[in-house]
């Protein structure tokens, strides 16, 4: 077997028809991401190879990082084509790393380009895909369509307008996309300045003057409203932890007054804060048939110096090892006691969470909607290889593979898409494997209705309108 080739990660007769015939025929439904929705409306065209790959992976700058990169070549001023020549020259010292998969693959899926990267082959793919860039069909939505994605689902804030999503409504492209709410700025009570400012454009765009609890919350329903009108079908939530705590409006209310004023909240208190306030969200997602994900357990921004010079999302955020059980079922059991519980998607950052995160879902399923908790896809760090096969083999053990809404790309880049590739060839493997060994029977019809409804169909279902629950 040659590397990166048609049968990639497939193993056996009965994982390599699975993929070529069902699974790579499948839609891709990507209901979270982190792609421009200004970029899909104007159906941006761009500039260079670095702009489309390299501006906004922090994936890829974590890596250069490591490998002794200047800042400068990484997020600094040198000019694109030097970012890249460094990218190329780190590229061999990702073996083994899923970055060296998904750059070869990209590069092959996106652009024909099978040569390996590399700082003597870094010229030639330069030019090559900046050609194919400029004239071909590599726009925004033409890598959409190309990779036959279905659906987008952005990632956008409250206070932010919703103008480039009614823009491409109306524009008649192809694949759907939608935003999701994502209010995490609402509970930075650990940061006043950024808060103030934030609330002030949460008031002005949505009419309601957010500098009270109750205003906020007026505000942000207001929003939640206008981000369903605009075909929202869920929100969004990353925080490190939920309290097990029970918090009442008086304390929520206190913080959020304190941090108005300047003074910011302890770490337990923004944890309380962000607690409260997730539960108000996935209340009105219950009401509406949204479905609330909660990516829990990242350390944020724990280098000072990186995070003064460069602000968030900027590489180095790392996993964190916060206790989730307590504050999860206590969430979970408090909207189940009040008939409020929706759809639910919950990520874990920390490996070590998987089991908890695998079994607890079936504690709160009600018999009346399939795969209404889910155990989401493995995220951030843990969205390679080994962890894509650890979380399908644990959802599998303690809970109903047939039934996960399956593969995010959790990605800004346009060119992202083949680590939907990487999931299902994953997927086909292990499912073709357990035929080999006897561990499943080889019931075609079964193998071929579990391949494509974790490829595609349960996120559709999910996704596709809202369902009161």
């Amino acid at each position: 077997m040659s590397f990166c080739d048609a049968d990639f990660l497939l193993s056996g007769p009965v994982a390599r028809d699975l993929y070529h015939r069902v699974a790579a025929r499948q839609p891709i439904v990507d209901y979270h991401c982190h792609l421009s929705a200004q970029d899909i409306a104007e159906d941006r065209r761009f500039e260079n190879l670095h702009a489309v790959w390299l501006a906004g992976d922090h994936y890829k700058w974590r890596a250069m990082r490591a490998d002794g990169v200047a800042e400068d070549l990484i997020t600094g001023s040198a000019p694109p084509q030097e970012k890249f020549r460094a990218w190329a020259r780190t590229v061999p010292h990702t073996l083994r790393n899923p970055l060296f998969h998904w750059t070869h693959l990209e590069l092959r899926r996106h652009f024909g380009i099978e040569e390996l990267l590399d700082e003597s082959s870094a010229d030639r793919v330069w030019q090559e895909a900046n050609r194919q860039l400029a004239t071909g069909d590599l726009t925004a939505r033409g890598i959409l369509a190309r990779m036959n994605v279905e659906l987008v689902g952005t990632t956008d804030d409250p206070a932010d307008p919703l103008d480039w999503h009614t823009a491409i409504a109306n524009s008649g492209v192809k694949t759907r996309v939608v935003p999701t709410f994502r209010p995490d700025a609402a509970a930075r009570v650990d940061r006043p300045a950024a808060l103030a400012a934030w609330v002030r454009r949460l008031s002005e765009i949505a009419g309601h003057g957010a500098d009270s609890l109750p205003g906020l919350m007026a505000a942000l329903e207001k929003r939640h409203a206008d981000f369903a009108a605009a075909g929202c079908r869920a929100s969004d939530h990353g925080i490190v932890h939920l309290a097990d705590a029970d918090v009442g409006d008086a304390e929520a209310g206190a913080i959020y007054e304190k941090a108005l004023a300047g003074t910011a909240a302890t770490v337990e208190e923004t944890v309380r804060f962000a607690t409260w306030l997730v539960l108000h969200v996935a209340r009105w997602n219950h009401a509406r048939g949204h479905v609330t994900q909660l990516h829990l357990g990242p350390f944020r921004d724990p280098n000072p110096t990186l995070a003064r010079a460069l602000g968030s999302d900027s590489g180095c955020d790392t996993i964190g090892d916060a206790r989730q059980g307590p504050g999860l079922v206590r969430f979970l059991g408090r909207l189940t006691a009040g008939n409020a519980l929706g759809r639910t998607i919950l990520y874990n950052i920390n490996p070590a969470d998987n089991a908890l995160f695998a079994a607890l879902p079936g504690s709160y399923q009600d018999g009346a909607v399939p795969g209404k908790i889910q155990w989401g896809s493995a995220w951030w760090f843990l969205d390679q290889e080994r962890g894509m096969r650890e979380q399908l083999n644990m959802l599998s053990d303690l809970g109903l593979l047939a039934r996960f809404v399956g593969m995010v790309t959790d990605s800004r880049s346009f060119l992202s898409y083949p680590r939907h590739e990487y999931f299902r060839r994953i997927l086909c493997d292990l499912v073709g494997s357990d035929v080999e060994t006897g561990r499943l029977p080889d019931r075609r019809d079964w193998l071929e209705g579990l391949v494509m409804a974790v490829c595609c169909t349960n996120a559709r279902t999910i996704f596709a309108e809202p369902q009161p629950v």
